[in-house]
């Protein structure tokens, strides 16, 4: 679990393909480095993957392939900035909102628009996340929290203030690259539960199985006798 407040900036070192998931190569402060261990979770860019090996200024990550097609990760090349944040740990202040590290889909950086000292970005978004986006809300975008300031049918935007724009690298991207997009988790939680009652299947579940219990469900698996039975 993350906060989507990214702890610092790494780069691509290298992207080393292993069958059809490929193995990425971070370069980083010495000092994250050496607090990492085997096994620990690192969002990057608003992915959670596993450490694997570390040392100087280096780590290790395995991407599968389902990542690399669900995310931007893919097309990322050796130079590229990268966003990074370790898991949050118990006690610490959770200063933006609760981030899974699992992407949804990827959006669109439609327009950024100066807004004073701060940018106003404007990303399409997929069907499968817009259906999520609330004014006001939380969003994460290639893993950094932020609040939704208007809403489209298939479009949003943020405001990245000038302290956000010292720490993340998202200003600095053109019209058209694509970026990581995680819906609020909350949100799926709460569309799961009512689905039955509203009639519609979730995002993520399959025809005819809403994931919701109704007592036609729990008769056909022997919990209770069917209605009127």
């Amino acid at each position: 679990m993350f906060t989507g407040l990214i702890e610092t900036r790494g780069r691509l070192a290298r992207a080393l393909p292993r069958g059809p998931d490929t193995t990425l190569v971070i370069e980083t402060s010495a000092e994250l480095v050496r607090e990492l261990t085997l096994g620990e979770s690192v969002a990057v860019d608003g992915a959670c993957l596993t450490v694997t090996r570390w040392g100087g200024t280096t780590f290790e990550v395995d991407a599968s392939s389902e990542t690399l097609r669900r995310t931007t990760l893919g097309e990322r090349r050796a130079g590229d900035a990268l966003h990074l944040e370790r898991a949050l740990k118990l006690g610490d202040r959770l200063g933006g909102h609760i981030v899974a590290g699992h992407v949804d889909a990827t959006g669109t950086i439609a327009r950024i628009e100066p807004l004073g000292a701060a940018r106003q970005v404007t990303i399409s978004a997929p069907p499968e996340v817009a259906r999520y986006l609330v004014p006001k809300g939380s969003i994460a975008i290639d893993g950094v929290s932020l609040t939704v300031n208007g809403v489209s049918e298939d479009a949003f935007d943020v405001v990245l203030i000038p302290h956000t724009q010292s720490v993340v690298h998202l200003h600095t991207k053109p019209v058209g690259a694509r970026v990581n997009l995680e819906a609020d988790v909350i949100g799926k939680y709460v569309e799961r539960l009512l689905a039955p009652r509203l009639g519609h299947t979730p995002a993520g579940a399959t025809e005819g199985h809403s994931g919701g219990i109704s007592l036609d469900m729990l008769a056909k698996h022997g919990f209770v006798r069917g209605v009127g039975g």
